[in-house]
């Protein structure tokens, strides 16, 4: 079978298409022909050999990945054989290894969901599945952590990202205003065309930050009320400056505390206020809640994320954005996603 390998860590070019052979489900497991592989920003900082969590670094060769969705194939010893046949979507779990970067995979039946049908009635689509049983299942943790309401004006980082477009369309839904950020104009027309149709008006502000002066821009959007909300997986310089907003105009003159929700690895340097070297810096009234990283808590049981994820998709809540590379060019996909100009979610098809 066709599978993405490297025998050595180093840049996107030592991913390579190569001939494996097929795995056989064991007991509890069933064999998947994948037609959709997630591609997460963790698998890069893997695949340049950098220590550290989340995750070990895999023996070497290794098929990275650990999210597809695909139909069953084929039913391991004691596994009811009604599986064949089925469209599912898969996390593989917290593995460094996951084999997700195949065209068939082995799959624990505990692991499995069915993918749902979409808004218009026939199935969701497997690569927008993917998108939902990673990414998507993050973003309900961290919107359950962040707790938007109607009373928010919320600045999002990374906004044409796969987590970021979901964090927009939340927050809208749940009335708030809303400040997004991305890294180029047409990165934010990708999301302004996501968004075509919903009823944001004048509560959306898209604002680009490679330009001079942007956050100038940012306070305008702003105008007489403070953000109260920022979610931030940049980290960095950005992120910094993200969350000054909280600071400027509004947290001094408001009873509200506001609230930094720092998620993610791929922030790479933490922000101010998520570095405990410069914790004096942090003002009082801004709260940080960490979902994912080095200071976060562990997750709970990540199932029921990714049935309420699925489940937006499927109502037509969330409109999926997914960034598309064929699956023998995933070194491309590696390149596009550490130079930031992907929009959505990064998925191998």
């Amino acid at each position: 079978m066709d599978a993405i390998r490297h025998h050595s860590f180093g840049p996107p070019e030592v991913l390579t298409l190569e001939q494996i052979p097929d795995p056989a489900p064991g007991p509890g497991e069933v064999l998947v022909d994948a037609v959709a592989h997630g591609v997460h920003l963790v698998d890069t900082s893997i695949r340049r050999g950098e220590e550290g969590p989340p995750l070990p670094l895999p023996s070497l060769p290794t098929v990275p990945g650990r999210e597809i969705a695909g139909t069953v194939s084929g039913v391991g010893p004691g596994v009811d054989p009604s599986w064949t046949g089925r469209r599912v979507v898969a996390h593989l779990g917290r593995v460094p290894d996951g084999g997700g970067y195949a065209r068939r995979v082995v799959v624990g039946t505990d692991k499995l969901h069915l993918i749902p049908d979409g808004p218009d009635g026939t199935p969701l689509d497997p690569a927008d599945a993917t998108a939902m049983i990673g990414t998507g299942r993050m973003a309900v943790y961290t919107l359950d952590i962040a707790a938007v309401t109607a009373a928010d004006v919320v600045v999002v980082t990374g906004a044409a990202g796969g987590l970021g477009t979901l964090f927009v369309q939340e927050a809208l839904g749940a009335g708030a205003r809303v400040v997004a950020l991305a890294s180029s104009r047409p990165r934010l027309k990708v999301l302004e065309d996501l968004l075509a149709g919903a009823d944001a008006g004048a509560r959306l502000a898209l604002v680009d930050y490679s330009v001079p002066g942007w956050t100038d821009i940012a306070r305008d959007a702003l105008g007489d009320s403070p953000a109260t909300v920022v979610l931030d997986g940049v980290g960095g310089d950005l992120g910094t400056a993200a969350t000054a907003l909280l600071d400027d105009g509004g947290v001094a003159t408001t009873s509200a505390r506001a609230r930094l929700v720092a998620y993610g690895w791929a922030s790479g340097e933490p922000n101010r206020y998520t570095s405990w070297t410069e914790a004096d810096q942090v003002d009082s009234r801004i709260e940080v809640r960490y979902a994912l990283g080095p200071d976060a808590p562990p997750m709970p049981d990540q199932r029921p994320y990714q049935e309420r994820a699925l489940a937006r998709a499927a109502s037509g809540r969330w409109r999926i954005a997914t960034h598309r590379v064929p699956f023998a060019e995933a070194a491309r996909a590696h390149r596009e996603l550490e130079e930031r100009r992907t929009t959505g979610k990064v998925v191998l098809v």
